[in-house]
């Protein structure tokens, strides 16, 4: 007849050997927690074993991923009545770093591990599918930033190239530039030609102008009159007649006149 009380005080013997820093034995019974929690729940941890029933947890860390970074999580496990004929009850007690779908994945990957290995004890097979889980999540990670910082930066190169380079003309994009450019040049044309003409309305003829503004038939003589009455005449401008060397036939001691008529009838 097996012993499961002997086989379950010899693996935790084993696991606190294995696992010194992170495995602790608790006296009470944990309550279920959400696998979203970020962080490590405050327990009191008792240094001897409950044995009603056996409870322990066991935190496992994955190795450091880029820039030191790492995921974790607190598997939390309870022996049942049979185990290891009977698989241990086990949850994820909190986490770090972890997404949703990735505490999924560790639940399903602790429920096929514990239904292979029934009949034996299986705590550290388990942790350590974990652990390696915990690793290849920590690749992901690396590997999906690398992959979204190379689509930033090509998405960068053909934003500069668009930059420079402009959109390559062909003559589906030229005709509909076309169609465009000459709606909006219709438009400009139209709304020129309506302001022109409201502007040619507005515009009074000499008639209406004088017809609206009495003082016009009147505006140019009252111009005159003010201007007569004060401008100012430079006299030193002119010259006495007196001064001006005037050629006169009659002071030429020489003249004679019959000689004046006959040269005029020559």
């Amino acid at each position: 007849m097996t012993d499961y009380g002997e086989e379950q005080r010899n693996e935790l013997e084993a696991l606190e050997s294995i696992y010194p820093d992170s495995f602790t034995e608790s006296e009470k019974t944990m309550a279920p927690h959400s696998s979203t929690l970020a962080w490590k729940i405050p327990w009191t941890e008792e240094p001897v074993l409950s044995e009603n029933p056996p409870s322990f947890t066991i935190t496992v860390t994955s190795e450091a991923g880029e820039n030191d970074e790492t995921v974790q999580t607190t598997l939390k496990f309870t022996y049942s009545e049979k185990y290891p004929d009977e698989a241990p009850l086990y949850e994820i007690f909190a986490q770090l770093n972890l997404e949703d779908n990735d505490v999924a994945d560790i639940l399903k990957l602790l429920a096929l591990q514990a239904e292979e290995n029934l009949g034996m004890v299986m705590i550290f097979t388990l942790v350590t599918a974990v652990q390696e889980k915990l690793n290849e999540i920590v690749d992901q990670i690396k590997t999906r930033r690398e992959e979204e910082k190379k689509q930033k930066e090509k998405e960068a190169e053909e934003a500069e190239k668009q930059l420079f380079h402009g959109t390559p003309v062909t003559i589906e994009n030229f005709l509909n530039w076309k169609a465009k450019f000459d709606a909006e040049l219709l438009e400009i044309k139209k709304k020129r030609m309506k302001e022109e003409e409201q502007a040619g309305k507005n515009k009074l003829s000499g008639r209406q102008l004088f017809e609206t503004d009495h003082n016009l038939d009147t505006s140019d003589i009252q111009f005159l009159e003010d201007a007569g009455n004060n401008v100012e005449v430079d006299e030193s401008l002119f010259q006495e007649m007196d001064d001006l060397e005037l050629e006169d036939d009659d002071d030429d001691p020489d003249y004679n006149p019959a000689d004046r008529e006959s040269d005029l009838t020559d």
